[in-house]
């Protein structure tokens, strides 16, 4: 599991959390939520090292994040941040084939291992027939869909993003959530990200991480943790949850 140890967190002089511990378990699907500015991409980058808390720890599998070797841990956690950018002219077989620098050095040669990891990658996100189009040509759904496969080259047991639905309609949101689900029940991978979205929270997370006002609101299985309390005061709005088939269950601001 990942787990963080009574951890500060903060930019320069500005603090943004102190002494948060939380555990994120295993082969499940673990969402931060909370209102703009809560914390939630700041949360993200320090459990995935690319923000070192100010004091605190946090361990991957009983080991201290900060003593990890930087291949050694990208070979442990991927990291798919809000943003993700590559040249535009670069294919999405090239783009995926960047998850397998982890696994080489300066001098070692591409490996049928690599070529069947990266090929599988493109294959699970539906890009094979498109693999050497470029980039700039591709929609925002397909984009998304080639910056995951990039991920899974990686082939890390867990996978770390930041609104991985930022930016796309409807129909692509969904479709990336689902893959997300998809990976996570038959790959077993480890899935946390960062959700805006209360409805798809409530939707796709086994796990919820809420926080407000620099601390953990709420950390726990879903089932235990979402109900109109918390997001009345998480998210300052009143609201009914409502149960729909399939046992599905949305939220409805009034």
């Amino acid at each position: 599991m990942i787990e963080t140890k009574n951890i500060a967190l903060g930019y320069n002089d500005k603090m943004i959390f102190e002494d948060i511990s939380i555990q994120i378990p295993e082969n499940k699907i673990t969402v931060l939520i909370g209102a703009n500015g809560s914390g939630k991409s700041t949360l993200l980058k320090a459990m995935s090292r690319l923000l070192i808390p100010k004091y605190g720890g946090i361990y991957i599998e009983n080991k201290n994040i900060v003593s990890f070797k930087p291949k050694e841990l990208a070979q442990k956690i991927t990291i798919l941040p809000q943003s993700a950018s590559a040249p535009g002219d670069l294919s999405i077989y090239d783009l995926v084939k960047q998850g397998r620098y982890p696994y080489h050095t300066l001098v070692s040669r591409w490996t049928k291992l690599d070529e069947e990891v990266v090929s599988v990658a493109i294959q699970k996100m539906g890009l094979w027939d498109v693999r050497n189009e470029r980039l700039s040509n591709l929609s925002g759904g397909q984009k998304q869909r080639a910056w995951i496969a990039l991920a899974l080259s990686q082939n890390t047991d867990f996978i770390f993003l930041d609104e991985p639905t930022n930016h796309l309609d409807v129909r692509y949101q969904i479709e990336i959530l689902e893959l997300l689900k998809e990976l996570n029940l038959k790959d077993k991978k480890t899935i946390i990200m960062v959700l805006h979205d209360i409805n798809y929270a409530i939707r796709y997370a086994h796990h919820i991480v809420a926080l407000k006002d620099g601390r953990v609101y709420a950390d726990g299985c879903k089932e235990d943790v979402i109900n109109e309390e918390l997001i009345n005061h998480v998210f300052e709005i009143e609201c009914h949850l409502l149960k729909l088939k399939d046992d599905v269950t949305i939220c409805v601001p009034y």
